[in-house]
């Protein structure tokens, strides 16, 4: 189904400032992952079953590629 990277490309860079991170193990079964990084940190997770996603990097950042595009995506299930 159409999710938050619809019509984007894969990858693409983004920006954090953080170092928290979804751990693996500790994932609830509703949710998906959805992006993750080359080393395997997730970077993104959506609900199986409800519009409901998440992100750990910060797309509104000039230093994140197809920031605009992703939150237009987002504002999409806002309609």
């Amino acid at each position: 189904g159409t999710d938050l990277f619809t019509d984007l490309p894969s990858p693409f860079t983004v920006t954090r400032y953080h170092s928290l991170a979804i751990e693996r193990e500790t994932l609830p079964e509703c949710l998906e992952i959805t992006a993750e990084t080359d080393d395997g940190e997730i970077m993104a997770v959506a609900h199986k079953e409800l519009p409901v996603f998440g992100v750990q990097f910060h797309p509104e950042s000039v230093l994140s590629e197809y920031g605009h595009e992703l939150l237009n995506n987002f504002l999409k299930y806002a309609k």
